[in-house]
Formats: structure tokens, C-alpha cells, sequence
């Protein structure tokens, strides 16, 4: 078995977790958006009890377009991508903003290969299918993970035949 810089080893299944570098997670994002909204109103209603009127609801839109900014940045933080290789399958799991997508492929049959040069995604293509991966990992990384995929399959592959 292949030593590996990129993935895991679960019992019989050698997995790869591909994630978004997230420096504050949706918690603490949130923990900061309530704790600017209580300052932000808290000056602002200072300002409107002294008789500037126009402070609240320039405030309250203010922190309108925060929130939404944060907000999307929440929906994103936990994006990531699944790859797993068990047996006779392996199974690629992109998630974008809630969406999962899950490709299953016979590793026999499977293609793992950059799209276009050597800074591209690394297309899993198989059977008519494909998948793009890499997108959370730098791009002069990518080779290699291509690379660790193809040998940990070549490996399973060996497995199953019975040559090791």
C-alpha cells in the first residue's frame, strides 16, 4: 500500500478530504455579526437620542449589507470534496453551498487526469462520466493528488487481482 500525502486510510477505504481554507467558521462568524450589530446600535442610538435622526437607519442598512456579505460566506464555508475509493468503487462527493453531488465510478474503467495544463483541475472521468476535483487544494499541488489517486487505484486494483 502506497503511502500517502493527501489521503487517509478508513479501514478497507482510502479517503480524501479536499476542504476550503476557512479562517472563521459560520459559528464564529456569527458570534461576531451579533456582537457588531449590538455595538453598531448601541452608538447609533446615542447618536439618534442627541437628535441626529438619519444615524439608525443609515446603521440598520449598514448592517443590512454586512449581513449579506456574511451570509455568503457562511453558505460557502463548508464547501469541500469527498473522494473515496473502496473495493469496487470510487466515489467522488462535491459539495457547493449546501449541494451535494455524488459520482460513483468502477476503478477499472476510471481516468484520472488534469483538464488542461498542468495548474487545471484534475478531471475523474469514467464511462461516459465525469468530475472536476481539486478546487480547494493549490494548483501546484494538484499533480500530485493526481498522481496519489492513479496509485492508490493501481494499488486496489492490484489487490483485488491478487498480484501483491
Amino acid at each position: 500500500m502506497p503511502v500517502f500525502r493527501f489521503a487517509t486510510v478508513q479501514g478497507q477505504a482510502i479517503v480524501w478530504f479536499l476542504r476550503r481554507n476557512c479562517s472563521v467558521s459560520p459559528t464564529q462568524l456569527g458570534w461576531f455579526y451579533a456582537t457588531l450589530c449590538a455595538a453598531s446600535l448601541a452608538i447609533a442610538g446615542y447618536f439618534w437620542l442627541r437628535g441626529a435622526t438619519l444615524v439608525m437607519p443609515f446603521a440598520g442598512l449598514e448592517l443590512a449589507a454586512i449581513g449579506l456579505a456574511f451570509m455568503a460566506y457562511a453558505r460557502h464555508a463548508a464547501d469541500g470534496e469527498r473522494i473515496s475509493l473502496q473495493g469496487r468503487r470510487l466515489v467522488v462527493e462535491l459539495e457547493s453551498a449546501g449541494q451535494l453531488q455524488r459520482t460513483e465510478f468502477d476503478p477499472d474503467w476510471v481516468r484520472v487526469e488534469p483538464r488542461s495544463g498542468e495548474r487545471s483541475l484534475i478531471e475523474v472521468s469514467g464511462r461516459g462520466r465525469s468530475v472536476q476535483v481539486g478546487r480547494y487544494l493549490r494548483p501546484e499541488l494538484r499533480p500530485l493528488l493526481a498522481q496519489e489517486i492513479r496509485s492508490a487505484l493501481r494499488a486496489q486494483g492490484a489487490l483485488r487481482a491478487g498480484i501483491v
